[in-house]
């Protein structure tokens, strides 16, 4: 499992397991968002097993999946009311980490400047500088 800070109450992740949610707790995280599909490789574990166990550890949970490349209006939304709905700090996963950190900076680009985003992202170690038009166009609204 590698984790990235992102920034203060949020990180980013590749797969977790089951036998991951006692650490994630341990180190401080609250709310889980999985942005992987079930059954987008063989032997990854399926979201509800994940979503019951991290339930009973006192996780909040969201499953917003993402087919790679496919950033959604709806998944934006729901991972921008996921963000403000939660405990923090917040773990967000998926196969590499890439679609979560891109997930959050289009949740986030209403409020925050492309270069902000970017920058961000590159300390967790993420080139989202391909993204910057996208991200200028939904900060002027």
């Amino acid at each position: 499992m590698d984790i990235r800070q992102v920034n203060a109450t949020f990180a980013v992740a590749d797969q977790i397991t089951e036998e991951d949610l006692p650490l994630l707790r341990a180190r401080g995280f609250r709310t889980l968002i999985c942005n992987r599909p079930d059954g987008e490789v063989q032997g990854q574990p399926a979201a509800e097993a994940l979503a019951a166990r991290a339930r009973e550890l006192g996780f909040e949970w969201h499953w917003i999946p993402i087919s790679s490349g496919n950033f959604t209006p709806d998944a934006i939304r729901a991972f921008e009311l996921a963000l403000a709905a939660t405990e923090q700090p917040v773990l967000a996963f998926c196969r590499s980490g890439t679609r979560s950190v891109t997930l959050w900076a289009l949740a986030q680009s209403s409020r925050q400047t492309a270069a902000e985003l970017i920058a961000a992202a590159a300390r967790a170690g993420y080139d989202l500088s391909p993204m910057a038009p996208l991200f200028d166009a939904r900060f002027r609204g």
